[in-house]
């Protein structure tokens, strides 16, 4: 069920090292305006709709089908959000769940841990978060990372998001690394529109780089965040330094948290800190790891050092149409789904028909809340 795309030794090894252990999943939650740009994301139909993303997955992730819902899951292009398959996961292996707030518009909903952080603006104007901001991010996310790392409930770290526009933030933090990942990032659309993201990295980048120093870009990755980044990306990457200290980690996405491995590597380098990198792994679909329109393990490829693994979860046999449209290419991975998906498969040794027999059970509760049946006359 789970298939090691790079680093495969190491990747084969943290896969042993977890089966049959319980993780568990720590969500950050980030908004950036990127993402209510026309046409950037799929990951609600329109820009509106993707302003509440985020806070209506975390709404599903916490508490299912629970009403009333404060904030329903957004209409998308095509099939269904990536957060019924983690949810489904979460909520039936009894996998803990703990949401963080790195910067929303508006307040989740359910229990929440707020970061303190704010909303990203877009990556074109070169000026996303104000240092400070991203300084804290990092304090927080480092402090949190240690304190997941201890829990005593879990025997490693599932480390998910939820950012729309995330990959065209991603991209910009890579290409500011100085990694070569033009037309290689993936996207929720089912043709990933790379010439639309290179557009605006490159803008935001470029004002970057008028403003400051080169040995301010070359000294600083947190300076870079506040540049072209999102509140998401400095908490996890911090996160996933201070919990390796302690045992397992997954980044849970797909390029988006090659970027996040980047990151923090980086601020390792930078700020020389402690941290146990062959205890992390990026966990994901096939749908992100195979997808055609981009180059998912190119990436991995460049980054380096940290394995990338998918589950093999298929929608290819499934009874709807919503699911299959995931084999089409369409949304593809977020909200964790493929690192649960790998989990579930760890933990209880679940495959494929176990998989989509409680994925498909979710949809048609949805389904049933969405369209409920007419009541007789």
């Amino acid at each position: 069920m789970n298939r090691v795309y790079t680093q495969t030794v190491q990747g084969q090894r943290w896969l042993r090292r977890y089966r049959g252990h319980r993780p568990r999943l720590a969500c950050v939650l980030g908004f950036t305006e990127t993402g209510l740009l026309p046409g950037i994301s799929a990951a609600g139909a329109t820009p509106d709709d993707r302003r509440f993303t985020a806070i209506a997955d975390a709404e599903f992730l916490w508490q299912g089908l629970k009403e009333p819902s404060q904030y329903p899951l957004p209409p998308l292009v095509e099939g269904v959000s990536p957060v019924l398959i983690a949810r489904a996961i979460v909520a039936t292996q009894l996998i803990p769940v703990m949401i963080f707030n790195a910067g929303l518009p508006l307040a989740p909903s359910v229990p929440h841990i707020d970061l303190q952080g704010q909303p990203a603006a877009c990556v074109s104007s070169g000026q996303a978060l104000p240092l400070t901001v991203v300084e804290h991010l990092f304090r927080q996310g480092l402090a949190w990372g240690h304190h997941l790392g201890q829990l005593p409930d879990a025997d490693y770290v599932i480390l998910g998001e939820c950012v729309v526009g995330g990959t065209t933030t991603a991209l910009s933090v890579l290409l500011g690394l100085d990694l070569p990942v033009s037309d290689k990032m993936g996207s929720s659309h089912v043709t990933c529109n790379h010439a639309q993201k290179q557009a605006i990295a490159n803008q935001g980048l470029t004002h970057w780089r008028a403003a400051v120093t080169a040995a301010t870009m070359a000294a600083s990755p947190l300076a870079l965040v506040a540049a072209v980044g999102d509140p998401m990306q400095i908490v996890v990457a911090a996160m996933a330094i201070g919990a390796s200290c302690h045992g397992g980690v997954m980044l849970a996405g797909g390029t988006q948290m090659l970027a996040v491995y980047a990151l923090a590597r980086s601020l390792v380098h930078t700020y020389r800190l402690s941290w146990q990198p062959e205890r992390i792994v990026v966990g994901t679909t096939r749908w992100v790891a195979e997808d055609p329109t981009c180059d998912t393990v190119g990436v991995a490829a460049l980054v380096g050092e940290v394995p990338l693994i998918a589950t093999e979860l298929s929608f290819a046999t499934s009874r709807y149409e919503a699911l299959q449209r995931y084999e089409a290419g369409f949304v593809k991975e977020g909200v964790a789904a493929g690192g649960c998906a790998i989990a579930a498969h760890l933990y209880q040794h679940w495959q494929q028909p176990q998989l989509l027999h409680i994925i498909e059970a979710q949809y048609e509760q949805l389904q049933q809340q969405q369209h409920p049946a007419p009541v007789p006359s």
